[in-house]
């Protein structure tokens, strides 16, 4: 699963993980060009929307092994408001995650560092065995952007209702 796919980078890297056997559900705001691989769906659609979730759950032939989510909002230029534009499109691809993850799946999220991603790390913490902030060497140093790596998705058969 791969939320915030345009323009399709992580979708194709994906792809040659799962090979012919696999499949690639990939999610975003804009249309992404269509591949020639049968196994790799694009779908249009708003994380933040239930429309968009059923949907997404329709389209999986099973639960997900992983989900990337690389989704971003456009940037204002207002720090706090971008901070928490980005932290709640992460929580919104947790909450996916948390509904089409198998147990023991993982997730990969972009976040901005600020005042509430120690709450997102809490969160992803109560749903996996092990969580771990990345930065990778591709970003630019002074980029306030990292990824938050949940890996061994504890499948929680009573999970609370969460706010959308």
């Amino acid at each position: 699963m791969d939320l915030g796919a345009a323009p399709g980078g992580w979708a194709k890297a994906a792809r040659q993980l799962v090979e012919d056997s696999g499949f690639v559900l990939a999610v975003d705001l804009k249309p992404i060009k269509s591949f020639e691989e049968t196994n790799i769906h694009t779908l249009v659609g708003d994380v933040s929307e239930q429309k968009t979730v059923s949907v997404i759950q329709e389209l999986l032939p099973r639960s997900a092994d992983v989900v990337v989510s690389d989704v971003a909002p456009n940037v204002s230029g207002i720090w706090e408001l971008d901070h928490a534009r980005q932290i709640d499109l992460a929580t919104q691809s947790l909450r996916i995650a948390t509904l089409i993850l198998r147990p023991k799946g993982n997730f990969f999220v972009k976040a901005f560092q600020g005042s509430t991603i120690n709450k997102l790390v809490k969160e992803v913490k109560q749903n996996f065995g092990f969580v771990k902030m990345v930065k990778p060497k591709a970003s630019r140093s002074k980029s306030a952007e990292l990824y938050i790596l949940g890996m061994g998705f504890i499948k929680n058969s009573n999970p609370k209702p969460r706010a959308s």
